[in-house]
């Protein structure tokens, strides 16, 4: 079996993992301490539960939780405030020029509550939009990773009917390798990201491939693509 399409997480993956204090961006985004909190207890809210339902939340559900409206100045103010935490690894043009050359398809599906927009901004910026087949970010759609639909919707956004001829790249071992797993997808783990324990569930899956570096991927696919890419069994029952 060959492969025709790799398929990234975004944020730890394709944007190097930061950690930061949130509280620092809604203070920024409002002088008011008050509602600051009300917003950052809301984003905790909301992040708690897409973990526990895997059902997607956006902007506006953090907005309800905290009872406020944020304008538009605001708004902009909280994206700006996250560029310099957002920007794209320096192997990505590179990597994703490489796979492409191989015949591979490029494909996101990110587990984020900000509008697809503001997505395709940042890859706009970083001059890697143009690489991107097809993205799929789950403030745009009903489940997150790791709900099997949400790998299925990645996998229809790149045109990519059989889940064994893709790969999915990532740094967590539940979100991002146990869900692929879950649909027959082959997963490639980066573990360079420092996941909060709050952040994690004790699920792991079993990566085809533990990579430190993002531009090793290359080396990982010409094996496969040279030596046949073994089936991956779809559990009868998926858990999610």
């Amino acid at each position: 079996m060959s492969l025709d399409a790799v398929i990234f997480d975004w944020g730890g993956t394709l944007t190097p993992w930061h950690t930061i204090d949130p509280m620092e961006c809604w203070l920024a985004v409002t002088a008011d301490e008050v509602q600051a909190r009300a917003l950052h207890e809301a984003e905790i809210s909301v992040w708690q539960a897409v973990k526990s339902d895997h059902r997607s939340g956006t902007m506006d559900d953090i907005l309800d939780r905290a009872a406020l409206r944020l304008t538009h100045e605001q708004l902009r103010t909280y994206y700006q405030w996250w560029d310099a935490h957002s920007y794209t690894d320096p192997a990505v043009p590179g990597l994703f020029t490489a796979l492409r050359e191989r015949g591979l398809k490029i494909g996101v599906l990110s587990n984020t509550v900000w509008p697809a927009e503001e997505h395709r901004r940042i890859f706009e910026r970083d001059a890697v939009g143009h690489l991107i087949d097809g993205a799929v970010y789950t403030s745009e759609i009903p489940w997150v990773k790791p709900h099997p639909q949400a790998f299925r919707a990645a996998l229809d956004a790149v045109g990519v009917a059989d889940p064994g001829r893709a790969v999915y790249v990532g740094d967590r071992l539940f979100e991002d390798v146990w869900g692929a797993n879950q649909v027959g997808m082959h997963a490639v783990l980066v573990p360079h990201s420092i996941i909060p324990a709050a952040q994690t569930t004790g699920i792991e899956g079993t990566p085809d491939a533990v990579i430190t570096d993002l531009a090793d991927l290359v080396g990982v696919i010409d094996r496969w693509l040279a030596d046949g890419v073994p089936a991956r069994a779809v559990p009868d029952q998926p858990s999610t």
